[in-house]
Parts: structure tokens; C-alpha cells; sequence
């Protein structure tokens, strides 16, 4: 059963979903992703997410405001479809997501937050 994985287990899981996810919804891939859960919190590290072009714009002030705003409104739009696999993956109903973007280094992260402690529930 899904709640059956170890915490090593699950990490890697939400890892593979999330690359999956940059690839098929906002085509391409991080060049680095890292997962971590720590009691009801899922942290996910993404580096390498920005397009060329997105390069480009992260140049100005405004541009870098612009790519957030996009990325943003890109993850709302695929939101649940997120919110549903880490919820599969982890046996726990996701409460909230966050998501943040450094358009300067092209660093992202998310956050999940879950009902409960995953890390009694894991090995």
C-alpha cells in the first residue's frame, strides 16, 4: 500500500512526479530536484527551471516580476493536478501549496502542506 513507503521512498516519488510534472505542464525539466518531507511539510528544491527566453526577461526588475507572475499563474492552473499526486504518493490530504520562483537564479520551490505528520506514518 502507497503509506507502506519509507520516508527515502516517498521523497523520490514526489521527486519523479514533480519532474514529470515541469516536463509535461510547463515543458521542460529542473536540472536538479530535491524532495524533503519533515512532519507535515513537503519541500521540494527545483534549480535549472528557467527557459532561455525567461533568462532574458529575468534581466530587468520587470522581468523578473513578469516570469513570477507567469510561473505563478502556470502553477494555479496545474495546481490540483499537483495536489492530487503528492496526496497519492503520501496517503495524506494536501492542505495548501505554495510556490515560489527566484527568477534570478532560476531556483523554485514548493511547498505542501498535509493533514497530519507523515514522518510516524513512514519508515
Amino acid at each position: 500500500m502507497e503509506n507502506e513507503r519509507t520516508k527515502a521512498e516517498m521523497e523520490v516519488a514526489i521527486r519523479n512526479a514533480i519532474i514529470k510534472f515541469e516536463q509535461d505542464f510547463m515543458g521542460r525539466g529542473p536540472t536538479d530536484v530535491r524532495a524533503f518531507i519533515v512532519r507535515d511539510l513537503i519541500v521540494v528544491r527545483l534549480k535549472g527551471v528557467l527557459t532561455p527566453a525567461e533568462r532574458q526577461l529575468a534581466k530587468t526588475p520587470d522581468g523578473v516580476d513578469m516570469v513570477k507572475r507567469i510561473r505563478q499563474t502556470l502553477i494555479a492552473q496545474g495546481r490540483d493536478r499537483l495536489v492530487e499526486e503528492v496526496s497519492d504518493i503520501t496517503g495524506a490530504k494536501v492542505t495548501a501549496l505554495f510556490m515560489d520562483i527566484d527568477a534570478q537564479i532560476g531556483e523554485k520551490v514548493f511547498v505542501f502542506t498535509v493533514e497530519h505528520d507523515l514522518d510516524p506514518r513512514v519508515r
